[in-house]
């Protein structure tokens, strides 16, 4: 079994925080191996936890995507819950005046727009503003940490769904994250990162050994992790994409569209890894909520072959050279500018690209270069083999 950070900080370096009075930056993701939450495990072990810090989703991980958190009371730990993901994304002066040491830990997608990316940011950056050290405790890259994949973040594209220049993929640990922003941003947090043991480039979650708990509402296993880098491009569009199903991230579709004819010009291309089948249903939640919808379920054939966020691409040209009339993409974002596609994407040229009915094949020719560019930067930062 893979030894996360947390587990070897209870097992090795508790001590450390004994007599320093600890913030901790988590959610419900973020257990041990016997299923133990974060905050009880630190309190256990004797760690001084003052405070807790929520990330979308909340503490419980159950909030609805994009609902704010407000600040709450922990029930049974009586400690305040301070929201990372409501009227701030970054902890402030007042929520640190008591504090000693920030630490944080958080199971991750692999993905940059998955917004615990921009919630390590700005608790580094806050760090780094207030003098506070901090603590991350190194957790799996649930996608591997080889493959890396799509367009970087172009400047002017910045966001709470893409804070930093990544590829959509970055194959990454939170840990090996925190090392490359507070070094490529000059964010000048004290930071220490608690490395895992046992953990290889190559593994998925599955081969850790160690259980999943859901990070988000709409990541209830390795499956969703595996397609979501590619299948939440459907956000920025008015396809639903599978929010309120079983299968969220797993299928896409809308009411105006085939399911026959889709899933027969999805697999014509023969993406690598992954196969489409005709899909039927109906969201309970989300766009199209309560209607029925037609599209195409992706399966997962050969997870090492499967280039998501190509396919992700695929899939949204698809949709639209079906639809072309009924096919939109959202005008703007959660946060109010921008298309949300552009954001998720990194780029302005790849929606454009589609609208005009230009090849996938021409609009992704340049991500090689911009992936082998970004494996050059991060190689200094990384802690695994």
């Amino acid at each position: 079994m893979v030894i996360t950070g947390l587990h070897s900080l209870l097992k090795e370096k508790a001590a450390a925080l004994r007599g320093r009075r600890v913030g901790l930056v988590t959610h419900a993701a973020a257990v041990t191996p016997d299923l133990h939450a974060a905050p009880d495990a630190l309190v256990q072990a004797g760690v001084a936890l003052r405070a807790l810090f929520a990330p979308e989703h909340g503490l419980e991980s159950a909030a609805a995507d994009a609902d704010p958190i407000a600040h709450s009371v922990h029930p049974r730990l009586g400690i305040p819950i301070h929201s990372l993901y409501g009227e701030t994304h970054s902890p402030t002066p007042a929520m640190l005046a008591d504090l000693d040491v920030l630490v944080f830990d958080m199971q991750d997608v692999g993905a940059r727009f998955y917004t615990y990316v921009s919630t390590l940011f700005h608790t580094l950056r806050a760090a780094g503003q207030f003098g506070m050290p901090v603590v991350v405790l190194d957790r799996p890259n649930p996608i591997n940490g080889v493959a890396v994949e799509g367009p970087l973040l172009e400047p002017g594209f910045q966001s709470f769904v893409g804070i930093a220049s990544l590829p959509v993929r970055h194959g990454m640990t939170m840990g090996e994250l925190a090392r490359w922003l507070n070094a490529e941003h000059n964010l000048q947090a004290d930071l220490t990162v608690i490395p895992m043991r046992g953990w290889r480039r190559a593994m998925w979650f599955d081969e850790t050994g160690l259980p999943w708990a859901p990070p988000s509402p709409a990541m209830p296993h390795i499956t969703t992790a595996v397609l979501y880098p590619g299948l939440c491009l459907i956000e920025g569009t008015n396809l639903s994409e599978g929010r309120g199903t079983a299968l969220p991230f797993e299928v896409a579709g809308a009411p105006w569209l085939d399911a026959h004819k889709l899933a027969q010009a999805l697999n014509a291309p023969g993406l690598p890894g992954i196969r489409f089948r005709p899909a039927h249903f109906i969201p309970s939640a989300g766009k199209h909520a309560g209607q029925r919808c037609q599209g195409a379920q992706a399966h997962v054939l050969a997870r090492d072959a499967l280039q998501p966020v190509r396919m992700g691409a695929y899939f949204v040209a698809a949709c639209r050279a079906a639809q072309p009339d009924q096919f939109a993409f959202l005008t703007s974002s959660w946060e109010g500018r921008a298309p949300h596609f552009d954001l998720l994407i990194g780029n302005a040229a790849v929606r454009a690209g589609i609208e005009a009915g230009a090849p996938v094949a021409t609009l992704i020719a340049d991500w090689p270069a911009a992936e082998d560019d970004f494996r050059r930067r991060r190689e200094a930062c990384l802690l695994y083999a």
